[in-house]
Order: structure tokens, then C-alpha cells, then sequence
């Protein structure tokens, strides 16, 4: 037995993990690991997840340039909860181009965008 099995994954072998920026303590992103994913990045202090839509590992910033730097990993009291301390290069860790997937918030009846974009998404990723 390792220390990976001290994870209760789901029934689809995954765990959710959250990313959390090291200093500012702001929730960057939340994200799913599989076994192999969490299991790389403590080897590489890389974070890696699991993309449900592309049905692969997915290597934080392998595209983008904007890589997570693990400093911490933790466990919740439940086993079924990962957080990742990290450094976010380039101070983009959402798809939309902003520091934050959390960027928008409840106003009354509608969400709003209260975060700004800092690099437009066309510019991040290749286009193929």
C-alpha cells in the first residue's frame, strides 16, 4: 500500500483538487486527478491533472506557457480532496486569460465578470 491509496477516488478514479496560490492564498482553479496525475506531479512538483473532456492527463501550462509549480500538496480530513499550493507562472491560471478561474461574481440575480482579462485567450494558445 502507498500513499496513494490513502485517496478515497470517486467511482471514475478521480479526486478533485484545488489550486491555490502560494502567498496571496487566492483560489486560482479546481480541477480533477486521476492516480497517475496526482502521482506525477508530486514527482515533478508540476502540476498535472486529468481533462474529463479530452479523456487525458493534462500537464498545467503545457500549452499556454502558464505552468503550476507545486510547493505543498495536501489531503482533506475525508481523503477525498487535494490542494495544491502553487506559483502560478505568467499570473494567468484560467483559460480566459485571467489570474483566476473564480472571476465572476453573484449580483443580485446575475453573474458578473469582476476579474479582468490580462492576456486575451488567442493570444495563450496555439491554434491548430
Amino acid at each position: 500500500m502507498t500513499w496513494l491509496d490513502d485517496v478515497r477516488w470517486d467511482a471514475s478514479g478521480l479526486v478533485p483538487a484545488i489550486a491555490q496560490e502560494v502567498g496571496s492564498g487566492h483560489v486560482l482553479m479546481v480541477a480533477w486527478m486521476n492516480r497517475d496525475a496526482l502521482a506525477e506531479t508530486a514527482g515533478t512538483g508540476r502540476a498535472v491533472y486529468w481533462s474529463r473532456s479530452r479523456n487525458q492527463l493534462w500537464r498545467k501550462g503545457e500549452d499556454s506557457g502558464h505552468v503550476q509549480t507545486v510547493r505543498e500538496i495536501r489531503l482533506d480530513c475525508d481523503n477525498d480532496v487535494i490542494l495544491l499550493s502553487v506559483e502560478q507562472t505568467g499570473g494567468i491560471a484560467c483559460h480566459t486569460g485571467r489570474h483566476s478561474c473564480f472571476y465572476s461574481r453573484l449580483e443580485g440575480e446575475r453573474w458578473v465578470a469582476v476579474e479582468p482579462v490580462l492576456k486575451d485567450a488567442t493570444e495563450i494558445y496555439r491554434q491548430e
